[in-house]
């Protein structure tokens, strides 16, 4: 794939097929799920073709979604480690929520939200295939008690609703963000939107050639 002229490769063709399997994995075991807990939502399980169809087709598309985020980890494990810069960033977290982020202390490849979502949906993940597990009766009901089947319903909705939560913020932050969804629809952002945002990562990039010298002055990534 090419690239507009002057930009960065933020996320490789790869990397974006592996985003997106997630996302979409992450989107159906949502719908199934909300149809099989509670009544009102069961008219859900009809983009499924039906409560048996939607019961049969969860627990294989949490597989997917396993091994899916085994592979973000497996990418980006590395950038996603915590450091000092992330708790100074936190503490000048009123400015970056309304897009002034100058003076906001220089941040990586990625910003402590994002180091946030990806730990907890690293930690969630797991939660809910190991409780699914439990309570996939087809291959595992023989192994199980009923005790701990209910036990595992809890756990598993009580994680899937902290999972729906975490998956509002990062993509309501990404919309916010003017640039951000591209960097996973198109690969590339412009060396202002990196000057912006994530300023350590582009001097990183610099450091080995990837990309010149600092942006111009009013390059700043607004018309990112």
């Amino acid at each position: 794939m090419t690239y507009p002229r002057g930009t960065l490769i933020r996320n490789a063709t790869a990397t974006r097929i592996n985003h997106w399997i997630t996302a979409g994995c992450f989107v159906l075991l949502l719908l199934s799920g909300l149809s099989m807990f509670h009544p009102l939502l069961f008219w859900l399980s009809g983009l499924f073709g039906g409560g048996q169809w939607t019961r049969a087709v969860h627990p294989w598309i949490g597989v997917v979604l396993l091994l899916s985020y085994a592979g973000m980890i497996v990418q980006f494990w590395r950038d996603n480690l915590w450091s000092r810069d992330d708790i100074a960033w936190m503490r000048a977290i009123d400015r970056v929520l309304v897009n002034q982020e100058e003076g906001v202390p220089e941040i990586g490849r990625f910003n402590a939200g994002q180091k946030f979502v990806f730990w907890s949906m690293a930690l969630l993940v797991p939660v809910l295939f190991f409780t699914g597990i439990v309570i996939w009766e087809v291959y595992f009901s023989s192994y199980t008690t009923i005790e701990q089947q209910r036990i595992a319903v809890l756990i598993h909705c009580l994680a899937a609703a902290a999972a729906i939560i975490i998956w509002i913020i990062h993509v309501y932050a990404a919309i916010w963000i003017r640039g951000s969804v591209r960097t996973m629809t198109q690969g590339y952002v412009t060396p202002g939107w990196a000057w912006r945002h994530h300023r350590k990562w582009l001097r990183r990039l610099a450091a080995t050639g990837s990309v010149g010298p600092r942006p111009r002055a009013g390059d700043d990534g607004r018309n990112a």
